[in-house]
């Protein structure tokens, strides 16, 4: 699914489709799920994909950008389907879903989803960014 060059993680050949969105509904901090010692704050997020527009959309993978507050590196997060389905959302349909992330620290996530249409057009659809915030110390 990758292809050169990128314009903002986005392989040229896709083009955004009217119509098509993302609502992140919950983000939460989650620490009885299990993280490894160097990422040890999990957060699970609540997403909805959304097609308002006029052609069926099956989703073909994502992309993810995490930043970590504090820290200069940028995690990319890639890969076919969205946990581990290829959900085909008809016009005015909706995939449902929640996944996690686990981080070091504070920070922020966004990114794309990446499909194609009934009629063979590549597109995407732009994840919000949505922040990854610890509770506060008492």
């Amino acid at each position: 699914m990758r292809s050169e060059p990128y314009r903002g993680g986005v392989p040229k050949e896709f083009e955004e489709l009217e119509g098509l969105h993302v609502d992140v509904d919950d983000v939460m901090y989650m620490p009885s799920l299990d993280a490894p010692s160097d990422r040890p704050h999990p957060f699970v997020y609540f997403i909805n994909i959304r097609n308002d527009s006029t052609e069926r959309v099956s989703i073909l993978g994502r992309k993810w950008l995490v930043r970590e507050d504090g820290y200069p590196e940028l995690v990319v997060v890639e890969g076919d389907g969205v946990v581990g389905q290829f959900p085909e959302i008809v016009p005015g349909g909706v995939f449902s879903y929640n996944s996690y992330h686990v981080t070091r620290g504070p920070g922020t996530a966004e990114g794309s989803f990446f499909g194609e249409t009934e009629s063979g057009r590549r597109v995407f659809t732009r994840i919000p960014t949505f922040k990854l915030t610890l509770p506060a110390e008492s």
